[in-house]
């Protein structure tokens, strides 16, 4: 887990000021592990850590510190919730305005607990030292009374090629996550829902091709469109720009053809194999949504091609040709 700086900006660019309540340290069986956390603002939030008691009586918390000001709470989940878990957490609740968020700079974010010592621990330095100079990588933690986390890398660029079933299915199954930044590309505006997740950004295209030229070389890219030629289009272009990963849906028979037509416009064996057909885990079905928990769950574990790379021969018996 670690400091997700653009979800921050983002919610207090919205909302003002924003209380960020963090696991700051658990021990024993706990809804969630250290460094998960949720936004707080006075008429709404993001995020859980875990629902239940514990995320009631953390609400109430972070509505007072939006007016009191920081704090850190030590939770006793069995005693003190009358939680089965039986374990405790740490929660630290800061509360973020644009003029804080000045204050974060480098990789890291060091600060001392509320109530704790101005000056940092010896440990603590060296740790952020050995961070800088490469030997080991700043892990969320309490160190003698004060917090760090690692600050967020920037999210994955993940360019979705369609508006269908299967595409709403994935943005509804991904976009949740901080893992993905997300554009969500079709032909027309009409194809897209009237509400765009958090997140997300719609880029209708009525050349769809073309915009593969607005991705980023190393995006990840899922093709899924209404039309056989577009996606073939897509695949071409992918191949011509460039990609960390290119995953198509399609059955054995139309990955065959595909395979055939991209050698004809000049792209080697070794390049076309580079593109993922079938996308997901074709055990699970052929529902949208099935095909988007397997996509999810191998873009996740940042699988590479070859995990994501289905049996053609099982394919063709669980797949069609496209949405």
């Amino acid at each position: 887990m670690s400091l997700d700086l653009n979800a921050l900006r983002a919610a207090v660019a919205a909302h003002g000021r924003v209380a960020r309540i963090v696991i700051a340290g658990c021990a024993g069986s706990v809804p969630r592990e250290t460094g998960t956390a949720m936004l707080v603002w006075a008429d709404g939030q993001s995020g859980t850590i875990g629902g239940g008691a514990l995320e009631f009586q953390t609400m109430a918390r972070a509505h007072q510190a939006l007016t009191g000001g920081d704090r850190f709470d030590k939770v006793p989940l069995g005693p003190g919730l009358g939680q089965c878990c039986g374990g405790a957490v740490q929660l630290l609740t800061e509360v973020w305005d644009a003029a804080r968020l000045a204050t974060v700079t480098g990789d890291a974010h060091a600060r001392p607990l509320p109530g704790s010592a101005p000056d940092m621990p010896l440990k603590l330095a060296g740790q952020l030292r050995a961070a800088r100079a490469g030997h080991r990588p700043v892990e969320t933690a309490l160190v003698q009374g004060w917090f760090v986390e690692p600050i967020r890398a920037e999210a994955t660029p993940l360019w979705v090629w369609g508006a269908g079933h299967v595409g709403r299915a994935i943005i509804a199954t991904l976009s949740p996550l901080p893992d993905f930044d997300i554009t969500w590309i079709d032909s027309a505006p009409d194809r897209f829902p009237k509400e765009i997740r958090q997140g997300v950004t719609a880029l209708p295209a009525p050349d769809m091709p073309a915009a593969m030229r607005l991705a980023p070389p190393d995006a990840h890219h899922l093709i899924l469109t209404y039309s056989h030629e577009i996606d073939l289009a897509l695949c071409h272009g992918a191949l011509s720009h460039g990609f960390r990963f290119c995953g198509l849906i399609g059955s054995a028979t139309k990955w065959a053809r595909f395979r055939k037509r991209l050698q004809q416009l000049g792209h080697s064996n070794a390049q076309i194999s580079r593109i993922t057909c079938p996308i997901g885990d074709p055990s699970l079905g052929k529902h949208p949504q099935a095909i988007a928990v397997g996509v999810a769950t191998s873009l996740i574990r940042g699988a590479t091609r070859t995990d994501l790379h289905q049996d053609e021969d099982r394919d063709l018996r669980h797949h069609s040709g496209g949405e």
